[in-house]
């Protein structure tokens, strides 16, 4: 049986990422200052969920600094005492491949450590989510293979169940999926599951419908999901993951544009996924209403 359309949607925002781009939008947060004034301006236009990274602060690429998590989260505690924080922890999965005379000469962006150590900031701040991407994957087109394996996934499951902190299961192909369903089956996950569906990322899940509606299909009973889409997919998938029964994730890690050729806010984006939920006659979940719904401790 498939899921029906789901009526009352979970809006997350993804606030920056760790992708290279902030030489391509000036809108792209980079300090934890701002990459906590943008989440607060995010949940005030409907965001009930707030998905940071950190970024390293002379070069804008990603970061795993503890410090800086911990500031943007005080900042955003400061201001917003409901709204779900949701802190990556897939940072220290990267693996940039040597060349292929020398594959094991790692080249310069590889940061790859074991899952407990990705959890530093976890185990510093308790927040009410993190993500665990639960697989790994050919990223993009040449030697960047992200890295996590059933083993680091399984301690890493453990340890956030142990602290209280519900994990967001990334899943980024049907392999991902597969074993999202074995943690939740070894009993490493506590329901209700919330799983993300990430489609377009190279080499991931293309941009799919059909496979989408397969995933979905294959989702436990005790099951939340949203999904995305990256650049001008977002918001067609706002509407999609809706129509499946899901909830939705926009936001400038994902993609940088409202509208071709004019860049975008957090806000911006997260105004833009409201109005689309309300035209299709859903309502946005209002960030105590998603605690609820996910079955957060506080």
């Amino acid at each position: 049986m498939g899921r029906s359309m789901n009526r009352k949607v979970i809006i997350s925002c993804a606030v920056t990422g760790s992708g290279d781009t902030t030489g391509k939008s000036l809108h792209v947060p980079v300090t934890p200052e701002a990459i906590a004034d943008s989440a607060l301006a995010a949940a005030a236009a409907g965001a009930a969920i707030v998905h940071c990274h950190v970024r390293n602060l002379e070069t804008g690429q990603g970061a795993r600094t503890v410090a800086y998590y911990q500031e943007v989260v005080e900042r955003i505690r400061a201001e917003n005492q409901e709204v779900v924080v949701n802190l990556t922890a897939g940072m220290g999965g990267d693996l940039n491949v040597g060349p292929d005379h020398d594959p094991m000469d790692w080249q310069p962006g590889t940061d790859l450590v074991g899952g407990a150590e990705r959890l530093a900031h976890v185990e510093a701040i308790r927040p009410d989510i993190c993500s665990l991407d639960c697989g790994s994957l050919n990223f993009g087109d040449g030697n960047a293979v992200y890295v996590s394996t059933p083993d680091m996934l399984r301690i890493m499951a453990e340890r956030v169940r142990e602290l209280g902190v519900k994990p967001e299961l990334e899943v980024f192909d049907t392999g991902n999926l597969w074993f999202a369903e074995t943690m939740i089956d070894e009993g490493l996950v506590d329901a209700p599951y919330w799983l993300q569906l990430c489609l377009s990322i190279p080499y991931g899940t293309p941009m799919d419908v059909g496979i989408l509606q397969a995933m979905v299909n294959r989702l436990p009973e005790q099951a939340e999901f949203t999904s995305f889409g990256l650049g001008a997919m977002q918001m067609p998938m706002v509407a999609q993951s809706i129509m499946l029964g899901g909830h939705v994730r926009v936001g400038l890690e994902d993609n940088l544009y409202l509208e071709r050729g004019v860049l975008a806010t957090n806000e911006q984006l997260v105004a833009k996924a409201v109005k689309i939920i309300e035209l299709m006659g859903a309502r946005v979940q209002t960030a105590a209403e998603a605690r609820e719904t996910l079955q957060l401790n506080r």
